[in-house]
């Protein structure tokens, strides 16, 4: 998906603390995305929260594909055998409307050293349902940004605008393709999925003045603002842009820049750490600028992995303890001292932006870092209202396949095999259908 982090195995694992169902009313179980940080976390539970709580945790790890089947099997049946799940700022305001998860205010409430209020603000409203009450916790989170090389713009006696717009952007990218042998001027998504060449993509069409849904459900796919932002989009990574793009997703527009194949790539912020990690050819070489507009005054995207408390769980009081450690301050402060500041589930919280020892890992791009995800507005990121919440997608449980069979079509317009126009006029075939249910809803209940 969107957090573009290290997937480490293919196959289920229980974590440290035995297997689901393990132990007895002191335990509680806990299903969660395989990424690095969550690793992390495993192997720091039992020597620092059980110890602390006596609360055992036994830990189910898959792939982020089969954990999402799994967490939508699991809460949908309210089976009860998981207490905690790793859901995202996607799903948990729909998991709240089909009362799947519990609300977390009243914990929250009886835990002020938790500390709500240091939660960046677009992070909360992201995880707020439209009963007003709070349904997830970050552990960790990303908005997007533009990176670029710096020396090889000043090679070129270019400058990057503070606040660039598209339009720069695009010139830019004219002027650096070939600044180095081989070199393109920008790497953008073009892999279909609506994780990934969307994710990007859908930014440039609310700061286009585009939208996929108005407020009354009509569908927008093939009106003329979002037709000028796909063609926009899909001339600049045709034109400038990387070699093999249509396939081209967030790991290999990372590999693009690290190996000085392209000077410019717009995507998460996530990839920073990457960028700047001590192996990285990169290292010291990168800018990071907002991310690119046209109408709006900001269109970074907001994603962050959450924990959610699956309501059949008997054992709530146990998750909130667990999650109230797992995306705590002190909980930060344990990852950089004993793993490493790097490693740190940033992206969530005001405080780390002002930790002295974190920054100094991390001080050319913690502070556009938290710029970006501050500016995110998932209720207002375009030019008009939207039926739902979301940034780079659109908080419906049809978006998934909606935006994947569009940006199937968008991937085949950047491979050159069918136009932009015909590409949206399909899609908007596809996105009227699932307006007209919501449509249908809407009159139904008035």
């Amino acid at each position: 998906m969107l957090l573009a982090l290290v997937l480490l195995s293919s196959t289920a694992c229980a974590g440290w603390g035995g297997g689901v169902g393990a132990g007895g009313p002191n335990s509680i179980n806990v299903l969660m995305v395989n990424n690095q940080q969550m690793v992390d976390l495993q192997r720091l539970t039992a020597e620092h929260f059980t110890k602390q709580t006596g609360i055992t945790v036994n830990f189910t790890v898959l792939p982020e594909n089969d954990v999402r089947d799994k967490i939508s099997q699991e809460f949908s049946s309210q089976a009860g055998q998981y207490d905690v799940a790793t859901v995202s700022n996607f799903e948990i305001p729909i998991y709240a409307r089909s009362r799947w998860i519990a609300p977390l205010d009243d914990y929250i409430a009886k835990d002020p050293t938790f500390d709500q209020a240091d939660i960046l603000k677009p992070m909360t409203t992201s995880l707020t349902a439209a009963d007003g009450k709070i349904y997830g916790e970050p552990f960790y989170g990303e908005s997007s940004f533009l990176m670029y090389r710096k020396d090889v713009l000043a090679a070129k006696g270019l400058t990057m605008p503070a606040k660039p717009t598209w339009d720069q952007v695009a010139q830019l990218a004219a002027q650096l393709d070939g600044a180095q042998p081989g070199m393109k001027g920008i790497c953008l998504r073009g892999q279909p999925g609506w994780g990934q060449v969307f994710a990007p993509l859908t930014t440039v069409v609310n700061t286009f003045g585009g939208t996929w849904f108005t407020a009354d459900w009509q569908a927008k796919v093939n009106a003329p603002e979002f037709t000028n932002a796909v063609q926009f989009y899909v001339d600049l990574v045709r034109t400038h842009g990387e070699t093999g793009a249509p396939q081209a997703g967030f790991t290999e527009c990372l590999n693009n820049l690290i190996q000085g194949n392209v000077a410019m790539w717009y995507d998460a912020t996530s990839a920073a750490g990457s960028l700047e990690a001590a192996d990285s050819k990169v290292k010291g070489k990168i800018g990071y600028a907002p991310a690119p507009v046209k109408q709006t005054a900001s269109s970074g995207w907001l994603y962050a992995w959450s924990w959610g408390i699956q309501n059949a769980s008997t054992k709530k009081d146990n998750a909130w303890k667990f999650i109230s450690w797992a995306s705590g301050k002190e909980y930060e402060q344990l990852v950089g001292e004993q793993i490493g500041w790097s490693s740190v589930p940033a992206g969530k919280r005001a405080s780390t932006y002002s930790n002295p020892q974190y920054l100094a890992e991390s001080s050319s791009f913690a502070a556009p870092t938290k710029a970006a995800i501050e500016a995110a507005d998932p209720k207002n990121p375009g030019v008009q209202p939207r039926p739902a919440l979301g940034i780079q997608f659109v908080d419906i449980p049809e978006f998934p396949d909606l935006g994947t069979q569009v940006s199937l079509q968008v991937s085949a317009a950047i491979a050159g095999q069918v136009t932009v126009a015909q590409a949206l006029d399909r899609g908007q075939q596809l996105a009227d259908d699932v307006a007209e249910r919501y449509r249908s809803r809407s009159e139904g209940s008035g």
